[in-house]
């Protein structure tokens, strides 16, 4: 994957996206072996020079795990209430994970209206800058406990992903999900699915694809995660989409090993 690998070696400033379905197992509990293994791979980056914003999803199934109730109300204020527990448990396991190699990590939670204000994302970017500068890894995720109509909430965590890199001037956008990449059809339905390896023309890719379905722990899906690429390839910001459960994914492609999708204008 010369593309993908060329793409991160030329960035000093990646942001990395972690979806719900990456850091979940079957039983939609907290996979803690798939999240360690993402911060080493955070540190190996670091200790190429290159700055990391991690775009985390996960509080859901981290309050879910955490008191191992309220799982399947449906009810709003419930969820609410699960992203807010969860949110400490999640900070908890990624101030673990890096004080293993004394990284600090500092939270950022973030609504839709934050990108709408010229104010609040200056301020937004000079919190950024100052903890990259100072090598903290800064966590962000849309602050789900208050998110909860059209005006303040931002969709999912792709979009999220890609209005942070957009806003702090990445150089790259890592998406992490549960599959290799974007495929001709749904490759868990459909043994003969081809990956794509590099796309430079969204409109004509999304014209000859099968973009149905999602996981079952993820609210973004195929379509999300290409209009994310979208929303940063505009910007100049190339996007890689990899397997985050696949140990060592990021070095791997960065090695010219490995597999994923690219887009690139």
């Amino acid at each position: 994957m010369k593309g993908i690998s060329d793409a991160i070696k030329k960035a000093r400033k990646i942001v990395i996206k972690i979806g719900s379905n990456v850091l979940s197992d079957d039983n939609g509990t907290v996979n803690k072996d798939i999240l360690h293994n993402i911060a080493e791979q955070v540190v190996c980056l670091m200790e190429m020079g290159k700055q990391v914003v991690i775009v985390s999803s996960g509080a859901g199934i981290c309050g879910v795990g955490a008191i191992n109730k309220w799982s399947r109300r449906g009810d709003v204020n419930y969820k609410q209430a699960l992203c807010a527990i969860g949110q400490v448990e999640l900070m908890m396991a990624y101030k673990e994970y890096f004080g293993d190699y004394n990284i600090h990590v500092g939270q950022i939670l973030l609504t839709g209206e934050d990108f709408s204000d010229a104010s609040r994302t200056l301020h937004i970017r000079n919190a950024l800058f100052t903890l990259v500068d100072e090598g903290v890894v800064p966590i962000i995720n849309e602050n789900d406990s208050v998110c909860v109509d059209e005006i303040n909430s931002i969709g999912d965590n792709d979009t999220l992903s890609a209005l942070t890199a957009n806003l702090w001037s990445a150089d790259a956008l890592i998406i992490l999900s549960d599959i290799d990449g974007i495929f001709d059809k749904d490759p868990k339905t459909h043994k003969d699915a081809q990956l794509i390896a590099e796309i430079n023309d969204i409109d004509e890719t999304m014209g000859r694809i099968d973009t149905d379905g999602k996981s079952s722990f993820g609210t973004g899906g195929v379509v999300c995660k290409i209009e994310a690429a979208r929303t940063v390839n505009n910007y100049g910001i190339p996007m890689a989409l990899l397997n985050g459960k696949k140990k060592n994914i990021v070095l791997d492609v960065l090695s010219g090993n490995g597999q994923g999708t690219l887009f690139i204008k």
